[in-house]
């Protein structure tokens, strides 16, 4: 599926108030362009704006205002000093398996009898199910931890309680309508009861809590002694990752946990992830948090998509570099297969969808097919999320059953849409953004007149449209190095601290165009106004390279970054959009 422009967008300028900008400029000594940035993301007390900046590891909140951290910590300490066996219980996606190997390695690190399980995508399906407490009675667990799960698996751990096997829960789900389990502890900011400062973490972030918890417990409360404490800092590579991939708010605890993991990664020592790095062309270079989000974690995600997380679970605890450079090649490889798997399921998803053009009726696209591989249907949905404008629920079909991936617009609710097609599904459950489903293959029908009954109540006026938002207006010459690096203050980027978008008018190229890309999608592109030259590359709009003409004025529409070409580095512009003739359409 190729890549949606945005040709057709409306543009929309942020408004920014210039004495907010001309306070924060002038309080934290920034160029006007970067206080309007802090500004248009809601920075608008100096003080605030600068601990945003700062993002210290000493603002992070203490683990024990989480909801039973306490109880948690001490049930986990008492099963060390026991020799209890522990069995740590993820999930197969980013956020599960970092969060899994940094609670394995922290419990090994410990001398504790642990062991773990990640549920087959396939055979087990999402969460804890009949094989949670099968390998539970396989490994004589006495304790059960979750990662990224458990909130909401009433059955399973009453079922684990009867077998006199307790489970502490880790997870960073909404709770369910109904009653919570029976477990020894549940270890989430968004419960209802929670008094935690911060709601917004990721699972792997909320397993990182609990180890630094535990680290707390077995140092007599307070300060971490100095050998747990290096395992923390170490540690905070997983959460960077985990915290990036999960695409939870970049603010707040995230912004720290973010900043500092991805220093941790970068230095890491640990011989799976060092290898990691060097397959993904990382090694030896700063990170951001773009390297994750399209580099790492699709490695990492591509053993559970297409079957089991265990490649990525061995590797992220892997100490071996010669196992680690093998379990690394061989998730580049799934990565390859994986890709190619979801050109095939996005062009048979596209066929499908000419039946559900009609948007006033089809709000929501609901698709289903048989054979749909369930690894992908989660990244398709997003394209067609982008490609169409409106929800998207995909649902890959085995046979009398299926299940589903959900994605949504910003500020459409998939929760409410879903809740609207309970009777549909056998059961459902995620964010306001993001979601799964399983359901009968007879029900399908039902789930799409249900939820798009809903979405046409809900918003009758159609989906909430989506304009390109601009941040601000910026002359093309004052796009320099050392602006650029003013820039660099806002990152890491992420959900809530999005990249910086901006706008040049009137701008011409300097030469023609070019094509590239292995499937000649893309262009390359330079620009200049005056004497001032730059370099642009606009993935994905080759198609409309015939609009751009020498000499015409071009409006530009672009993100600043660096471009590393044979060891010198030097300003790019990434394109999002463009328009021709005058005046700029804003």
């Amino acid at each position: 599926m190729s890549p949606a422009t945005d040709s057709l967008r409306p543009w929309q300028l942020t408004a920014t108030d210039p004495a907010v900008q001309d306070r924060l400029s002038r309080e934290l000594h920034l160029p006007p362009l970067v206080a309007s940035l802090l500004a248009t993301r809601g920075w608008k007390d100096a003080e605030a704006a600068r601990r945003h900046l700062s993002s210290k590891l000493t603002e992070l909140h203490d683990p024990m205002l989480l909801p039973d951290m306490c109880a948690a910590a001490q049930r986990l300490v008492r099963a060390v000093n026991d020799r209890e066996t522990i069995l740590v219980h993820g999930d197969y996606d980013v956020d599960g398996v970092t969060g899994t190997s940094l609670l394995v390695r922290l419990f090994q690190l410990l001398g504790a009898q642990v062991a773990w399980h990640i549920p087959n995508r396939f055979t087990d399906g999402y969460a804890f199910g009949e094989h949670s407490i099968e390998k539970a009675e396989e490994v004589g667990a006495k304790v059960v931890v979750s990662v990224d799960n458990g909130t909401s698996s009433l059955d399973t751990i009453t079922a684990l309680a009867a077998r006199g096997i307790d489970t502490v829960v880790t997870d960073h789900h909404e709770p369910p309508l109904g009653d919570l389990p029976p477990a020894v502890a549940i270890v989430n900011p968004k419960l209802a009861t929670s008094e935690y400062p911060f709601r917004e973490l990721c699972g792997g972030a909320v397993a990182f809590k609990l180890a630094w918890g535990i680290c707390q417990e077995l140092s007599g409360g307070g300060r971490v002694r100095d050998d747990l404490r290096e395992f923390l800092v170490d540690a905070m590579a997983y959460v960077a990752i985990a915290t990036v991939c999960d695409v939870v708010p970049l603010v707040d605890e995230n912004r720290i946990l973010a900043r500092y993991g991805l220093q941790s990664l970068e230095a890491t020592q640990h011989a799976g992830l060092k290898n990691l790095l060097e397959v993904c062309g990382l090694a030896g270079r700063g990170l951001n948090a773009e390297d994750v989000g399209f580099q790492i974690g699709p490695r990492l995600n591509a053993s559970g998509r297409l079957g089991t997380a265990q490649t990525a679970v061995e590797l992220l605890m892997c100490t071996d570099p010669v196992r680690a450079k093998a379990l690394a090649l061989e998730l580049d490889r799934l990565n390859l297969q994986r890709k190619e798997i979801e050109r095939e399921l996005s062009d048979e998803a596209l066929t499908s969808a000419e039946a559900f053009t009609d948007i006033e009726r089809w709000p929501v696209m609901v698709l289903a097919g048989q054979g749909w591989h369930q690894g992908v249907i989660g990244i398709v949905a997003a394209r067609l999320v982008e490609r169409f404008h409106r929800p998207a629920i995909i649902i890959g079909l085995d046979g009398e059953t299926g299940r589903g991936s959900c994605r949504t617009l910003p500020g459409v609710d998939l929760l409410d849409l879903l809740h609207a097609g309970k009777d549909a599904m056998r059961q459902y459950g995620g964010h306001a953004q993001a979601a799964g489903l399983e359901i009968r293959a007879d029900q399908v029908d039902a789930l799409r007149e249900a939820v798009n009954a809903r979405a046409r109540e809900t918003y009758p006026n159609g989906m909430p449209e989506q304009p390109l938002a601009i941040d601000a207006d910026v002359p093309f010459e004052s796009m320099t190095p050392e602006l650029m690096r003013q820039i660099e203050k806002l990152e890491p980027y992420g959900e809530q601290n999005a990249k910086p978008v901006l706008l040049s008018r009137d701008i011409r190229l300097s030469e023609p165009p070019r094509i590239v890309g292995s499937d000649r999608t893309h262009l390359i592109l330079r620009f200049r106004r005056g004497g001032h030259e730059l370099r642009a590359i606009a993935f994905g709009l080759a198609s409309r390279e015939r609009e751009l003409v020498m000499g015409h004025p071009v409006h530009l529409v672009y993100t600043p970054g660096w471009n590393t070409f044979r060891g010198e580095t030097s300003l790019q512009l990434v394109v999002t959009d463009f328009r021709c003739g005058m005046p700029a359409p804003v």
